[in-house]
């Protein structure tokens, strides 16, 4: 439990961490990744215990289509952040086990329950509300990317669920390096001073390698009903710091359509944890 906590809080400050560091998106990303792609590699090295050569040549064609996938999925994210603001990116990323579940319906046959159908509902009820909010520093673009990325995200975990022997740590940290590959030809900036440098490289370790090592470590641990529950506090968490750091306040309309969603997907992992033990 406490891994996955603190899987949840290293994820969080991703928006805190974008505010803090005066690069473009691109340019961010081309130190990023790569910093967390290396702290994913001396976490494959704890959790394979000498098999780290191995775990990378474990890959194959579904594991490389992760990082692809995963790699586009960073791109996206980061942007969102810089394009609106970090309430709307966190409660429109909640509602990613929603979209997740049409994409098992559409690719896999998997048919969702009523309860998530309705759960469903309730969480795009959310998500309009807060896009239609007058919020300073949000954006319509901006809100579209974050949708652009859950979507991508929800993909990832369907990839997951058809292919659960995809070596998951390895794939990440691949995708660590080909987002900061895929980012390169659109950077403009490079780090003015040492001081950025090191916040960069705490945003990879922190972000990348601390939020998905702890993920990975801790979700073998618990019931996925449990992981889903704790993974739900990114959505608060990340608005928190960033209004605790610069004051970015979450306007009426955005609070209103958050709690919504969060209430959507709290009622879903409730409700489905209940039908289980049923």
């Amino acid at each position: 439990m406490f891994l996955l906590l603190g899987s949840a809080v290293a994820w969080s400050t991703a928006g805190l961490f974008v505010r803090l560091i005066p690069l473009d998106a691109m340019s961010l990303i081309v130190w990023r990744g790569p910093v967390g792609a290396l702290g994913l590699l001396v976490a494959i090295a704890w959790v394979e215990r000498g098999r780290t050569f191995a775990a990378f040549t474990a890959m194959r064609g579904a594991a490389w289509g992760y990082a692809v996938l995963s790699a586009l999925d960073m791109l996206f994210y980061i942007e969102s952040l810089r394009l609106t603001t970090v309430a709307h990116v966190a409660f429109i990323y909640a509602t990613v086990p929603f979209m997740a579940a049409g994409l098992a319906f559409f690719l896999l046959g998997e048919s969702p329950s009523r309860s998530a159908l309705a759960a469903s509902l309730l969480a795009v009820a959310g998500v309009l509300i807060m896009v239609a909010s007058p919020d300073a520093g949000s954006s319509l673009g901006g809100d579209l990317l974050a949708g652009l990325m859950t979507f991508m995200t929800a993909g990832l975990m369907v990839i997951s669920r058809r292919f659960p022997g995809i070596p998951m740590l390895p794939a990440a940290s691949m995708s660590g390096l080909l987002g900061g590959l895929m980012a390169l030809p659109l950077a403009t900036q490079l780090p003015q001073n040492p001081g950025v440098f090191v916040i960069i490289t705490i945003s990879g370790l922190i972000n990348v390698a601390m939020g998905l090592g702890l993920l990975v470590v801790g979700a073998r641990l618990l019931p996925a009903v449990e992981t889903a529950l704790i993974g739900t506090l990114e959505a608060p968490l990340g608005p928190f710091w960033v209004w605790l750091a610069f004051g970015e306040t979450p306007g009426p309309q955005t609070l209103a359509g958050g709690v919504l969603v969060i209430i959507a997907v709290l009622g879903h992992v409730l409700l489905a944890a209940h039908t289980r033990a049923a």
